[in-house]
């Protein structure tokens, strides 16, 4: 068993092993490095607190650690990029739930070392977080029992919140918006009895009281995200895992775990900026997703005219071949068709030819920030030529050519057009200034979030209709 000294060295370097992650994060060529600095810095937090001082039952817990690893390396080896945002979803609910259960636990722990006291036998062994229970004076008690509440209700939330996300985004849920009758009141009704519960909890009420704590609030992340649209599902995604943070937080706290603390600390608060960043890159205020998202009624919507033109691979191919400039928007069906290869070869083949290619990404393109990046790393597209949405939007005037993969919200021209379009104001790529618009589509549907887009119906746009890899490899061979 390891001493104290050790458990906290650990807990130090594992911190900096965090911070070292998220850092290398934010750099393309950096993040594989990035990745094992917090496989390390996770590694390293398990083992010492596992065998820190006054913790046992390795007969349970080697083995949960061990069953629990298996599951987690084959499930991430059988989810493919498409499913990646459902996934961190599901993982966050663990978090939450694991919340809950830690602070039910501690407060069991408190009634029985307070009991213990009461009955004069204060004298007796305790050991783990009991022991660190009866060192504890009444104020630090008191403190100890706000950090419960903290934790079961931002962890209920969370646990609840991040299933319907899951579900949301693998379509097992509607992603339609839906409220109960009495909509944000019940809410704001549920969220007042956990107040009331909490202040029962804390003047001496009983162990019930946590568990109607945790029911309402299991109820108010439910119904919390099942109102929220499938479109606003990214920034839901990037909030819970906020919320994950600050419960970790809240129970590294109430087990006196320094690294907890600063985990959930860096968790959350790069989860809050993340939203930021994504509301921003919106247009969408934040408070206003959460109590409402897309599809709220804004008027009615201006009426498109015009018909979507369609056209073949020698179309397109032509002219590519003629092409100086082109640029390639990417986005979820892209992943869905698992096109990025095909797409890397086609840049090849054009820059082989002399043409500039370069990519525009939109922040909140494919369901989750970065995942056009992670997609287009991974079938080796040099970093110097993906571009985010600031840096190319002035350039697609002088454009002879944009491919958009399986985009519909991101370049959307409703957006500047249509003041009574759910997606009005947001940031979106000018396409429609380039000189041709070729969109790369299975059909004319309106996308994930149900919005139309008149860009479809433009003059200078051409439907390129197909599975988005065949259609790509039908054009390899006809480039010059």
């Amino acid at each position: 068993m390891l001493g104290q000294g050790f458990v906290s060295a650990a807990a130090i370097a594992a911190s900096i092993l965090f911070v070292l992650s998220l850092g290398g994060l934010s750099n393309q060529e950096k993040a594989k490095r990035a990745v094992w600095y917090g496989i390390v810095g996770m590694a390293v937090a398990v083992l010492f607190t596992a065998f820190g001082p006054g913790i046992g039952n390795y007969w349970l817990m080697i083995p949960m650690i061990v069953i629990g690893s298996v599951i987690g390396w084959k499930v991430a080896k059988q989810v493919a990029m498409t499913e990646m945002p459902q996934l961190v979803a599901a993982l966050h609910s663990f978090v939450g739930l694991a919340a809950v259960f830690v602070a039910w636990n501690a407060d069991l722990e408190r009634r029985r070392v307070l009991a213990a006291q009461a009955l004069d036998t204060a004298h007796q062994e305790f050991s783990a977080f009991a022991a660190l229970v009866a060192t504890k004076a009444p104020d630090e008690l008191t403190f100890l029992q706000l950090e419960v509440v903290f934790a079961i209700f931002i962890g209920a939330v969370t646990f609840t919140g991040s299933v319907v996300a899951f579900g949301k985004l693998a379509g097992k849920v509607d992603g339609k918006p839906h409220k109960l009758p009495g909509g944000h009141l019940l809410n704001a009704g549920a969220a007042a009895v956990c107040l009331l519960l909490a202040v029962l909890y804390l003047n001496g009420a009983g162990f019930w009281t946590l568990l109607l704590l945790a029911a309402l609030s299991f109820f108010i992340g439910w119904h919390l995200i099942m109102g929220i649209g499938g479109a606003d599902m990214p920034v839901v995604v990037s909030m819970l895992n906020s919320y994950s943070g600050w419960a970790a937080a809240a129970i590294g706290f109430t087990l006196s775990n320094d690294l907890l603390i600063v985990t959930g600390a860096l968790v959350g608060s790069s989860g809050a900026i993340l939203s930021y960043i994504m509301c921003k890159a919106m247009n969408r205020n934040f408070v206003s997703v959460i109590l409402g998202g897309f599809g709220g009624t804004q008027g009615p919507a201006a009426e498109i005219e015009g018909e979507q033109v369609a056209i073949d691979a020698a179309g397109v191919a032509s002219t590519l071949n003629n092409a100086d400039s082109v640029v390639i928007v990417p986005g979820y069906g892209m992943a869905v068709a698992q096109a990025q290869n095909a797409v890397s070869e086609l840049v090849r083949k054009l820059r082989s030819a002399g043409k500039e290619v370069r990519f525009a990404i939109h922040p909140v393109a494919g369901r989750l920030p970065g995942h056009m990046n992670v997609l287009l790393a991974e079938a080796r597209v040099p970093y110097d030529i993906v571009l985010e949405m600031d840096e190319i939007n002035d350039d697609f005037p002088k454009t002879d050519v944009v491919i958009v993969i399986g985009s519909n919200d991101i370049v959307n021209s409703a957006a500047q057009d249509d003041p009574n379009s759910p997606i009005a104001g947001m940031p979106v790529l000018e396409v429609w200034k380039s000189s041709v618009v070729f969109v790369c589509k299975r059909g004319q549907g309106t996308g994930y979030s149900g919005i139309e887009n008149p860009l479809f119906y433009k003059e200078n746009t051409r439907m390129f209709y197909g599975d988005a890899r065949e259609s790509i490899d039908s054009l390899l061979s006809l480039i010059d």
